[in-house]
């Protein structure tokens, strides 16, 4: 499959839905995280298209239209609501196997809460939202910002890139991570001024659909803690680990991250034919 993907535009209110797909089969909506957008799935189009008609979409206010200044309408809950559409206008009558990564697996779960009935498995990698009971700490996002409004851009996504994922990762990072990257840099303006709602494990295990939980084994402690405090709520969600990888596991291990998702997806009982395209 060529790279980037062939890009496609859903109209939708207040500017057009960017998105890639690849495959053919049930749906897998996959949500990407802070500083990425459809492109971030590089290795996740030609596996897991093969098995389904994988979506991508880059959500709003990211590259390829990535706003340079604060956008207060920026929220987990208004990029739910646009997967919710999303999914509406691409499987009308059913529903789509949905995965999340960092901030877009909290997104996957808010898409789970507003519209259970349109998710038929979740799946959600390294997520990094607040637990309920939790105090809210100053953000990692409002230093950045201090550097991005100071112009200071290498500064500013060097040092958020080696938090989520661990030291030096940015100076590994290859030519076209790095790219979108900085392409997708002034988000982080609007991520630093989003509120950042509390998650209930509790919420979470009443939901209906089959769980998989995807942590990096070299991933910083933080998301691992997420992801203990939904499996002691959630017993029956499935939990795996991605060797040799952190954060980034998608990218730095795609063989193993494909085939857990691949094996997850094969468990789940098939959708009704009237939800493939």
């Amino acid at each position: 499959m060529p790279f980037p993907p062939e890009d496609h535009v859903w109209p939708q209110e207040g500017g057009g839905q960017h998105y890639a797909e690849s495959g053919q089969g049930e749906i897998l909506l996959l949500i990407h995280g802070s500083l990425c957008d459809y492109r971030y799935w590089r290795w996740q189009y030609p596996a897991l298209g093969e098995r389904y008609h994988v979506l991508a979409p880059s959500l709003r206010g990211y590259w390829p239209h990535a706003q340079a200044h604060p956008d207060p309408a920026f929220s987990i809950a208004r990029h739910a609501q646009d997967m919710v559409a999303l999914i509406r206008q691409m499987a009308p009558g059913g529903s789509v196997h949905v995965l999340g990564h960092s901030r877009g697996a909290q997104v996957a779960l808010e898409l789970a809460f507003q519209a259970p009935d349109l998710v038929r498995s979740l799946a959600l990698a390294d997520p990094g939202f607040r637990l309920t009971g939790e105090t809210q700490r100053v953000s990692l996002h409002s230093d950045v910002a201090e550097w991005l409004e100071r112009g200071e851009v290498e500064s500013a996504l060097s040092n958020f890139v080696d938090a989520v994922n661990g030291a030096g990762t940015w100076r590994q990072m290859t030519s076209w991570f790095k790219s979108m990257a900085r392409d997708n840099g002034p988000t982080l303006l609007s991520q630093a001024q989003e509120a950042h709602p509390a998650v209930n494990p509790q919420s979470v295990a009443a939901l209906p659909c089959p769980l998989l939980l995807i942590g990096g084994e070299q991933s910083p402690s933080r998301y691992r803690s997420r992801i203990d405090a939904l499996q002691q709520a959630c017993p029956a969600a499935q939990r795996e680990t991605i060797p040799m990888a952190a954060h980034g596991m998608n990218l730095a291990n795609p063989r193993a991250f494909n085939k857990t998702v691949l094996e997850f997806l094969s468990s789940v009982p098939a959708m009704r034919t009237d939800a493939l395209i």
